[in-house]
């Protein structure tokens, strides 16, 4: 392909004769009739053709700059129209190596007790205060076996709220804070081995302990495991988890009849722990889940605060048999006069 640019005075330009031409008019060849170069020469030589006199050149009014003779911009927008047209050939589909992809949020997170698996002990950025790092031991033991659960340290504690979003956590009461947890922990605990000491091996064992009611419980629990000569069932934590925005139905229940009558209204549970228990049944291990609502009372006149527990059993066909005979076990002892019944023996 050839588009030619002329300069903008063409008077003025010489022709230049291409090595080829030089050639012919040595050896005095008659060059080929088509030849752009010659045709001026031939029509004046010749005598029957009237010589045809050359177009004046159109007057320009700035001569652009010399440039390379060849547009190859053309090339470019030609080629690009004909991949317009012609048509599209189906082209393999490249696979790029997936890059690695960043780990889940549940991949972090400890399966024992969904919380993360490592915390770190390091300060926070900005942290005026050093909290201690050292973990208090629980007396909880581990179903894995190894050892008891240990409870966060103060900085880990600080750390975790400010991950949880709590950025407007008092530093100076998060020692407080941990003591506190601990304390709580630890009566669950107390209160899940002593559901464990009376239902741990059966039902029928359980209703021996609590027919005469609660308040008599602890001496039936006594009297029946020096009876039996065994040693006392000794349960495990296997994990837990925290769900403090789930209300349990108890927990929604008090809240509807203190709705209907205020005599009976009390503040919600500000925290909600599931904990999983492995219980000895027989020689098997059997996993039952235990459920922790968390209450706030008012505090004592010296300022001290208080917490209460409410431990139980969750709703299954054995849980919720548990709760019914240790509940009903209470009420039909002093409804059915068993406490005056006790008086009056005893004179």
């Amino acid at each position: 392909m050839g588009w030619f640019w002329a300069d903008g005075n063409a008077s003025a330009a010489a022709p230049v004769v291409p090595p080829s031409h030089k050639d012919l008019a040595a050896s005095g060849a008659t060059p080929p009739p088509s030849c752009p170069m010659h045709n001026k020469t031939m029509d004046a030589l010749s005598a029957h053709k009237p010589v045809t006199p050359a177009p004046e050149p159109t007057p320009a009014a700035a001569a652009p700059p010399s440039k390379c003779p060849v547009n190859h911009g053309a090339k470019d927008t030609l080629a690009a129209a004909a991949a317009a047209v012609a048509p599209k050939k189906p082209q393999p589909e490249h696979h790029q190596p997936a890059a690695a992809s960043e780990p889940s949020f549940f991949s972090k997170l400890n399966p024992l007790n969904y919380m993360f698996s490592s915390i770190s002990q390091e300060p926070a950025p900005n942290q005026a205060i050093a909290l201690p790092t050292e973990r208090d031991p629980s007396s909880i033991p581990k179903g894995t076996g190894d050892g008891n659960w240990e409870y966060p340290s103060p900085q880990q504690m600080y750390n975790a709220l400010l991950r949880k979003g709590y950025t407007d956590t008092d530093i100076t009461a998060v020692e407080s804070m941990v003591a506190v947890h601990n304390f709580l922990n630890e009566g669950a605990w107390n209160e899940i081995v002593e559901w464990e000491r009376r239902f741990g091996k059966g039902l029928m064992r359980g209703w021996e302990i609590m027919k005469r009611g609660e308040e008599n419980a602890p001496m039936m629990l006594r009297r029946l495991e020096a009876q039996e000569n065994d040693p006392e069932p000794q349960p495990t934590l296997i994990r837990f988890q925290g769900r403090p925005k789930d209300m349990t139905p108890k927990a929604a229940l008090l809240q509807l009849l203190g709705r209907i009558n205020p005599k009976y209204a009390t503040e919600p549970p500000f925290d909600r722990h599931d904990w999983y228990v492995s219980r000895d049944d027989n020689g098997q291990k059997k996993e039952v889940r235990y459920v922790i609502d968390f209450y706030s009372a008012p505090p004592e006149p010296t300022g001290e605060p208080v917490f209460y527990l409410d431990v139980r059993p969750a709703v299954t066909v054995t849980g919720a048999c548990e709760r019914l005979l240790r509940w009903g076990g209470d009420v039909w002892w002093r409804a059915s006069g068993g406490e005056v019944r006790e008086r009056e023996r005893s004179k």
